[in-house]
């Protein structure tokens, strides 16, 4: 089906799964993960999965025990433990949520904000010098974007270039990223009096987390948030990061293909 995991994915993401050889078989696993990536990216109800992908229940039953678990935070970090640190870049979107996701009467840790257009959701992400997820967080839209810096950049390497937009410029943040032996490149305030070093050429590939918000917002699930809790709709953020990182690995050359090209070009 179209949303199936291919065979690679499959591969690289098969021993990261709990694997427990006692007691009573376990259903397929890749089957359940393709139920779960198919309500991921159609945006349709758990009861209406098809019967293809088995019953319902055990795939909505897996997702959340493996949420609980931390399976999907581990193998996020598993995968996002190679990026490229060059450069981090850092934004925020927001999602608007669903009625049925706000029938809830006590949203005040749900990351759920009330605005004037409704009741919102902020993503916040940070992701590396191409452009793939590294840190990922959840709050109320009505938040400030630099709400959650002191967490998300709290692993900045030295030598590292920050890029963000004009939000994230503030003194502290530029402090922090100094500390960290970083630089933020970010473009000042209109009523900043201080002078900064900022370069609009570099400040370009900002662009780069953009694309990562449109591409995960082509999964319906992320694009409008259903889930009543903020811990199942921020796994589902985290399971569409996880098919980025996987289709990006897939489609880089392996090491054999590099060295073939390399020979041919020197022959």
């Amino acid at each position: 089906m179209r949303y199936e995991l291919s065979d690679y994915e499959w591969t690289a993401i098969k021993p990261m799964l709990p694997n427990k050889p006692r007691g009573v078989r376990r259903v397929n696993d890749r089957r359940v993960l393709g139920g779960i990536f198919w309500v991921l990216r159609s945006g349709a109800p758990w009861r209406d999965l098809p019967e293809t992908f088995g019953p319902r229940t055990t795939c909505y039953n897996r997702f959340v025990r493996w949420r609980r678990a931390g399976v999907w935070d581990r193998i996020m970090d598993a995968l996002a433990a190679g990026h490229d640190a060059a450069v981090q870049m850092i934004d925020t979107s927001v999602v608007r949520v669903h009625q049925h996701g706000a029938c809830i009467s006590d949203n005040n840790h749900q990351a759920m904000g009330r605005s004037r257009g409704g009741l919102t959701s902020k993503i916040h992400a940070v992701v590396d010098t191409n452009g793939l997820p590294v840190h990922l967080a959840l709050t109320p839209g009505e938040a400030h974007d630099n709400r959650l810096c002191s967490v998300l950049l709290s692993a900045l390497l030295p030598q590292t270039m920050l890029l963000a937009d004009r939000g994230y410029d503030a003194d502290w943040i530029r402090e922090l990223a100094r500390q960290q032996g970083a630089w933020a490149n970010i473009p000042p305030k209109r009523n900043r009096k201080d002078p900064i070093c900022f370069s609009p050429y570099l400040y370009r590939a900002r662009n780069l987390i953009e694309r990562f918000f449109n591409k995960i917002k082509q999964c319906r699930r992320v694009a409008t948030r259903y889930d009543k809790l903020a811990a199942n709709y921020l796994a589902f953020v985290k399971l569409a990061s996880i098919r980025i990182w996987l289709r990006a690995n897939e489609s880089m050359p392996s090491c054999c293909q590099v060295l073939r090209r390399l020979n041919y070009y020197h022959t």
